[in-house]
């Protein structure tokens, strides 16, 4: 346990010390400070209970004589309980925050590593970019390429390429570019002497010592004059230029990146000087070596990307608005292959991966749920009434400044703005799209009465819209167990969306707080996403309201829970789908032809459904009981088929009858030739052996 000091901000905060078991200060960074000092003193780890003077706490910490015993931690209570209309009745919301800023962190990650020397693109027409080249020359190893001629300096401090721009990928330390020289002259060779342009009787070369080859009439005059130097060429047959840069930053009008998270070390500020200085600004500070957590961890073995050269799900690489993943496929098996270079940890990944191969890790689940279990118990052990909390997910950089935004207008401005209401909970993850529904329906399952995402309005836009399919989902899941609706979203158009944020705090407000689902789980949440489910699932089924029929209720096709649909007039029983079932959920028989199935198994990838020659499968989103989805059992099964020579099974009666259906007809299949459609492959050599002889 540590040492919590708790500040009531110069009296603006009505704070029960009673109720919350701590002693209280008035003034903590100012008068009273020597209390923090003399904590300092302590055997104890330090929570301040004010976020605003963290920087000077931080720095009274460095000045102090002892080691600290760990590392200052720092919870806002003001903004979120104490500043809001309902701040007498939030000390339970206070409790709940002091318990969750006293947990261990988390685990460290593996970090992923950058090292740039400070090669720099700057890319865009000349009148934009060699003015900024002229001011960043000195400080790093700086190129242009100008996409539009511009006069250029007389000193080749650095090199000036032309062209356009036909590929660029990569990331901080490791870009490459790709562009085709399609003027005559190659800046990279021309000295600027400027014989070309005294020699053209067009006037079609100017300062830039580019041709203007609207105005060009192909007297050459400009060739003869540059015939020492020859960086001018009408006939140039390799156009195509390619290099590597560190950093990049692209002042064009219609930049290359355009997705809302661009790769470390690319810059696209757009035309504004403003915006240009701040990156210059950046630019200058991305020397050196870098490293930033790997935010995933990938199971290539329980993953439903591919297989037998069929692609079923792809949920991943859709949603992934950077680039970072890969479609993959060796010898037939399909996976996914991950930039960790590249990917910027929105988390979206392991949101709406089925089967979880695709895992979050900065933190882990596991990690979060003993985080939001812990919330709601302290909550409920200090609430005087037995209300469930609301759990208010959000971001932790953009949503903590909406936040505390709208606590200090809920204060400032009480009439016009709403704060949190005494029951909302706010809990900041890394990004609002790596939260999925085994965080959500473990939350409802620890007892919170519902769970509110908060989206900042800078998400792109493949995020929210997978945010709103899972949520869907959710609730219809809970209203399959006859609950009703717990899982909502707000929708700020942007950080400084206050409004929306108020609205939907005083809705909540109004209309209270609500019910828990069920008895609190004392199980954890672990790092397999499917497990989790499961074991979320059977929580709330044995306190469903209503029974789940015995031919289960149907989802949304975007389920990663369900069965399948057979025509068993169609199935052959070829066994096609049980060699591409990536997670075991169907099943062959050695002894006899039967297919079986368990549903449990199946992530609803849809890989057989691709695979199957006969098109007899379907996708069946649905919710079973847990006991019928752990059961094994058989969807189909047919007679076999003897060889009509030896005995010997080897195929079924509907695949032979269907096979002698289709190649009877054919020339080869003759007469005898039609028995042996009817053997197996042994006596078939046989048979054709004696009819030879």
């Amino acid at each position: 346990m540590s040492q919590k000091l708790v500040c009531n901000c110069n009296g603006t905060m009505p704070l029960d010390a009673k109720a919350l078991g701590v002693t209280l200060h008035t003034s903590l960074c100012r008068q009273e400070v020597g209390s923090f000092l003399k904590a300092l003193d302590g055997n104890e780890s330090l929570v301040v209970a004010c976020t605003q003077e963290g920087a000077l706490f931080g720095e009274l910490a460095t000045q102090s004589e002892k080691p600290l015993v760990a590392p200052l931690r720092f919870v806002n209570i003001r903004e979120v309980a104490g500043w809001t209309q309902e701040a007498k009745t939030s000390s339970a919301k206070i409790a709940a925050l002091l318990a969750l800023a006293d947990m261990p962190e988390a685990e460290p990650v593996v970090e992923v590593s950058y090292e740039s020397l400070g090669r720099l693109l700057i890319i865009g027409p000349g009148d934009q970019a060699l003015p900024w080249a002229e001011k960043l020359c000195d400080s790093l190893d700086l190129s242009v390429l100008c996409t539009e001629p511009g006069a250029l300096p007389i000193a080749r401090n650095y090199p000036i390429y032309t062209g356009k721009v036909t590929k660029l990928e990569g990331y901080l330390g490791n870009f490459t570019i790709d562009w085709d020289l399609q003027n005559p002259i190659d800046p990279e060779m021309c000295t600027r002497c400027g014989a070309c342009v005294t020699v053209c009787p067009e006037n079609a070369i100017d300062d830039s010592f580019q041709i203007d080859l609207n105005k060009c009439k192909s007297h050459h005059a400009c060739i003869t004059a540059c015939a020492s130097i020859g960086a001018i060429t009408f006939d140039r047959v390799e156009r195509q230029r390619s290099s590597e840069f560190d950093l990049v930053m692209d002042l064009r009008a219609n930049p290359q990146m355009r997705m809302s998270q661009t790769p470390q070390g690319y810059f696209a500020p757009g035309k504004d000087p403003l915006d240009q200085a701040f990156v210059a600004n950046q630019l200058l500070g991305l020397i050196g070596e870098f490293e930033k957590p790997k935010y995933f961890a990938y199971n290539e073995k329980v993953c439903a990307h591919g297989r037998n050269g069929k692609v079923g799900c792809s949920a991943c690489i859709d949603v992934c608005s950077t680039g970072a993943i890969s479609s993959l496929f060796k010898g037939g098996l399909g996976s996914v292959e991950v930039s960790p270079n590249l990917c910027m940890g929105c988390g979206a990944c392991a949101t709406v991966c089925p089967s979880g191969a695709m895992r979050y890790n900065y933190p882990s689940v596991a990690h979060q749920g003993k985080e939001i279990k812990t919330l709601a118990n302290v909550f409920g052990m200090h609430s005087k009434q037995s209300i469930a909390p609301t759990l208010l997910l959000h971001t932790h950089s953009t949503g903590t400044k909406l936040v505390d935004a709208l606590g200090r207008a809920a204060h400032l401005r009480p009439l016009q703005f709403e704060g949190l209401p005494s029951f909302v909970l706010p809990y900041g993850i890394e990004h609002i799209a790596s939260t999925g529904l085994d965080l959500w329906l473990g939350a409802l399952s620890y007892g919170f009465g519902e769970v509110v995402l908060l989206l900042s309005g800078d998400e792109d836009p493949a995020y929210r819209a997978a945010l709103e399919s899972q949520s869907t989902l959710a609730n219809a899941i809970l209203a399959a167990y006859g609950f009703d609706a717990r899982i909502q979203l707000i929708l700020a158009s942007s950080a400084d969306d206050l409004h929306t944020v108020s609205t939907a705090m005083s809705h909540l407000r109004k209309r209270g707080s609500l019910t828990a689902l069920c008895t609190p789980a004392i199980f954890g949440l672990g790092n397999q996403k499917r497990e989790t489910i499961e074991t979320v699932l059977g929580h709330l089924q044995k306190q469903a309201k209503t029974p789940l029929p015995v031919e289960g209720v149907v989802l949304p096709k975007s389920s990663l829970l369900g069965g399948l649909a057979i025509n068993k007039e169609s199935c052959t029983l070829c066994m096609s789908c049980v060699g591409s079932c990536p997670e075991g959920a169907l099943l062959d028989n050695l002894d006899e032809p039967k297919l079986s199935f368990i549903e449990k198994q199946c992530v609803q990838c849809g890989i057989c459904v691709q695979t199957c020659p006969e098109r007899a499968l379907s996708l069946a989103p649905r919710l079973l009981t847990v006991e019928q989805r752990k059961q094994k059992i058989e969807i189909n099964e047919t007679k076999p088929f003897h060889c009509i020579s030896c005995g010997k099974v080897f195929g079924t009666l509907k695949m032979v009858d269907l096979m002698v259906a289709k190649l009877g007809a054919h020339g080869a299949f003759a007469g005898a030739g039609m028995d042996r459609l009817k053997m197996c492959s042994d006596c078939r050599v046989v048979d054709m052996v004696k009819k030879e002889i």
